[in-house]
């Protein structure tokens, strides 16, 4: 039967070494020229020329990097081989060994493109390396609910006004609002304010309303939706800075727990005796002070023999 006591010191003997490897700000620089070198290689794949002539090449820089990740990837896990449940308590870590793992799966090894998809994955990883990155892409995921909400409004203002210009201009500038699909296309880039001129002069020469009309959806189309949409966004990087600062003090702390040993029999004596010995202090100072405050009681009243025979 295994010994509990002695996987755990095992577990604690492979982690800590691997764990001050990963802590090592050369460590990271290391992975992250990696993470950059692996991206350009996937840059010079796409010059056809260079790519048949150092195809031997590539092919062995590439084989590097699939190296270099796993060693990465194996360090990383050796670091939590004494709590590895907090491993996959990370997102970037659960991701990370996705994409590394990838590469050794023989069906996506022969599909060129979601192999050459995979590997345009590794450049994501260098948001591990750069906090901001991180908060960015955490911002974007937390403001896709507002920002799908944001899409509904604008989608119903579009076709709202994508209708009145239907029926307003649709005889006299086809080209634009001939149908409800090319008046929304018009008015989806006027939400740039691109060609804003030429449109609201070509309304003019139909109607003066027609001043009314694109002022109102400029008002609400360009300016009040954009400014909800970047409300939404910079909640959502304020959510996200707050979460990143909340995870980083949490992996301070887990670590600190991690680097210090558990105490031994002795030392748990020691400071079981210390807080018996300062529980009795305690006690002895309330003991002091409640005969202090008794004792002048004591002192003033007479004794009761004394005032019988002063009778």
């Amino acid at each position: 039967m295994t010994d509990p006591t002695a996987v755990d010191t095992w577990r604690g003997r492979l982690a800590a070494p691997c764990r001050d490897v990963c802590e090592a700000p050369a460590f990271s620089l290391t992975v992250f020229a990696v993470i950059l070198f692996n991206a350009a290689l996937l840059g010079a794949e796409t010059y056809s020329g260079f790519s048949a002539e150092y195809d031997g090449l590539l092919s062995a820089a590439e084989r590097f990097c699939v190296i270099a990740f796993t060693l990465e990837m194996l360090l990383r896990l050796g670091a939590h081989a004494d709590r590895p449940k907090a491993f996959f308590q990370d997102p970037w870590n659960i991701f990370d060994l996705l994409v590394v793992s990838s590469a050794f799966i023989p069906f996506l090894r022969e599909n060129t493109t979601l192999l050459r998809l995979l590997r345009l994955a590794r450049v994501l990883r260098t948001a591990r390396f750069m906090p901001q990155l991180r908060v960015l892409l955490v911002a974007v995921g937390r403001s896709l609910p507002g920002t799908v909400s944001f899409l509904f409004v604008g989608a119903l203002i579009v076709y709202v006004y994508a209708m009145i210009g239907w029926i307003c201009f649709a005889d006299h500038d086809p080209q634009h609002y001939g149908s409800i699909g090319r008046a929304a296309l018009t008015l989806f880039l006027l939400m740039t304010l691109e060609g804003l001129g030429d449109a609201v002069h070509a309304g003019l020469a139909i109607s003066p309303l027609s001043l009314l009309y694109y002022a109102s959806y400029v008002l609400f189309g360009s300016f009040v939706l954009v400014n909800v949409l970047i409300g939404v966004v910079l909640n959502a990087l304020e959510e996200a800075r707050e979460m990143e600062d909340e995870a980083e003090k949490e992996e301070k702390r887990s670590l600190l727990l991690a680097k210090q040993s558990p105490p031994d029999a002795a030392d748990e004596l020691l400071l079981r005796i210390a807080a018996v010995r300062s529980a009795l202090d305690d006690m002895e100072t309330q003991l002091d002070a409640v005969h202090a405050t008794s004792a002048p009681a004591a002192t003033a009243a007479p004794p009761a023999h004394a005032s019988a025979g002063a009778r």
